[in-house]
C-alpha cells in the first residue's frame, strides 16, 4: 500500500470515528452538565391531588424462584395490597409461579398464549385490565426485584406534581468480585441514575428503564402501551415523547434487581438489550430528524439519545481514531475521551459507588474484546424478527 493509499485510509477511518462518536460526545457532555445542576423542587399544585390508588404490575415469565421474595417486598410497602393492588402477570409460565405469586399474598393473571412472548405483550394485557378498576396510576416493578419500602408514596408524590409518569432509580443487587460485574454496576450508576438524574434537572423526559416505572391513567389513556419489541421501554417512551408527555425521576427511592451470575446469561442479556436498540436506531433516527428539522425541538434529546452509542463501542471508536486517525481526529478523541472519563466519575459520585468499580477499569480491555465478540449476536438480535428470550440468571 503506497503513501498516498494509506493517507485516505487514515483521513477516512478519522472522518468515520468522528461521524460516528459526536452526536454521542455531545450527549454525553449535555449528561454531564445536567448532573452538576442543582436540582429544582416543585410544590403540589391545588388541581393535582395525591392519587388514591396505584396498581402494583409484575410481569413474570417462569419466575417460581424468585416471585415470593418480590412479592414480599412489595408488601412491604405502606398501602400494598390493600389501598393499592399487587397484581402479578404469569405470562405463558410452565412453572409454579402463579402459585408461588397466590400463596405470597399478590393478586395473579394468567395469560396463555405462546404465539405472542415478551414482556411487552403482558404488560399490554395487564394495563388493560387493571385500568378497568378504580386505579389512578400503574406501577411495574419486574419479578427479580427488591424495592426500598417508600418506593410507592415516593412515585405518588411526584405523580400529585402533574408529572405524566415516574422512573425510580433501578440498581442492580449482584455483587460479585469479577471485573465484569463491576463495571456492570459501574454503567448501571451512569445509565441508571446519572442520565435520568441529568435529564429531569435539564427539564426533559427521563425515559423508561423498564423497571420501576409509573404512568399516570391519563397518560395510559392517551398513549396505549403497544410496543411489543425487544426494547418495548425505548419504543414506548419515543411514543410519550411524541404526544408530548415526560418522564420525571426521582433518586428517594430505589429498585433492585439480580444480575445473570452465569456468562452464558450475561451475553444473552447484553445482546438482546442492545441489538433491540440498534435496531431501533435504524428504524426510528430519520423519523426523528426529520421531526428536529421540522421545528419540532423535544426531539433533539430522544435523537442524540439513540446516537450515543453503548458507551463501550463509543470508547472502541474513540481510541481506533487516537491511534491511527489523522491529527485533528486524535485531538478529537482526546477531549471526547476527557468527556468519556468524567461521566464514569460522576456517575460513580452520583450514584453512591465505590473505589472497586473504579479500579475495575483495569479490566476495561478485556471487557472491550469481549464486547467485539458480541458483535455477530448483536446483528442477530437487531434483526426485524429477533423473538424475547428469557434470561437465565
Amino acid at each position: 500500500m503506497n503513501s498516498d493509499v494509506l493517507n485516505y485510509v487514515v483521513i477516512g477511518i478519522g472522518f468515520l470515528t468522528v461521524l460516528l462518536t459526536v452526536p454521542g460526545s455531545l450527549e454525553l457532555l449535555f449528561l454531564n452538565v445536567g448532573g452538576l445542576i442543582r436540582p429544582r423542587t416543585k410544590q403540589l399544585s391545588a388541581n393535582h391531588q395525591p392519587p388514591l390508588r396505584v396498581a402494583v404490575v409484575v410481569p413474570a415469565h417462569n419466575e417460581e424462584a424468585g416471585i415470593e421474595r418480590t412479592v414480599r417486598s412489595l408488601l412491604a410497602c405502606p398501602g400494598v395490597g390493600s389501598e393499592d393492588p399487587l397484581v402479578v402477570v404469569a405470562d405463558n409460565c410452565t412453572d409454579r409461579t402463579a402459585i408461588k405469586a397466590k400463596e405470597a399474598g399478590a393478586s395473579v393473571l394468567e395469560r396463555n398464549q405462546p404465539d405472542q412472548r415478551g414482556k411487552g405483550y403482558a404488560l399490554q394485557f395487564a394495563f388493560e385490565r387493571v385500568l378497568k378498576g378504580d386505579v389512578d396510576a400503574v406501577l411495574v416493578i419486574d419479578a427479580d426485584s427488591l424495592v426500598e419500602p417508600n418506593l410507592i408514596a415516593e412515585c405518588k408524590r411526584l405523580l400529585a406534581t402533574g408529572a405524566d409518569g415516574v422512573q425510580v432509580r433501578y440498581l442492580t443487587t449482584s455483587r460479585d468480585q469479577t471485573f465484569r460485574s463491576r463495571l456492570v454496576e459501574l454503567a448501571v450508576l451512569a445509565f441508571n441514575h446519572l442520565r435520568p438524574q441529568a435529564r429531569d434537572r435539564w427539564g426533559v423526559s427521563v425515559g423508561i428503564l423498564g423497571n420501576g416505572f409509573a404512568l399516570s391513567r391519563d397518560t395510559l389513556e392517551a398513549v396505549p402501551f403497544q410496543a411489543r419489541g425487544i426494547t418495548e421501554d425505548l419504543e414506548y417512551h419515543l411514543s410519550l415523547i411524541k404526544a408530548g408527555r415526560r418522564i420525571r425521576f426521582t433518586d428517594a427511592t430505589t429498585v433492585r434487581s439480580d444480575l445473570p451470575t452465569n456468562s452464558g446469561g450475561a451475553t444473552d442479556q447484553r445482546a438482546r438489550w442492545e441489538g433491540g436498540r440498534f435496531r431501533l436506531m435504524l428504524e426510528r433516527i430519520p423519523g426523528l430528524l426529520l421531526q428536529v428539522f421540522k421545528g419540532q425541538w423535544r426531539f433533539v434529546e430522544p435523537l442524540f439519545e439513540l446516537l450515543l452509542l453503548p458507551l463501550s463501542f463509543h470508547v472502541l471508536l474513540l481510541m481506533m481514531a487516537l491511534l491511527v486517525g489523522p491529527s485533528p481526529a486524535r485531538w478529537y478523541a482526546v477531549t471526547a475521551l476527557g468527556i468519556v472519563a468524567g461521566h464514569v466519575l460522576l456517575a460513580l459520585r452520583k450514584g453512591g459507588g465505590e473505589a472497586k468499580e473504579l479500579f475495575a477499569l483495569m479490566g476495561l480491555p478485556v471487557f472491550l474484546i469481549w464486547k467485539v465478540i458480541l458483535i455477530p449476536m448483536l446483528g442477530k438480535m437487531a434483526r426485524k424478527n429477533a423473538q424475547w428470550v428469557r434470561t437465565e440468571r
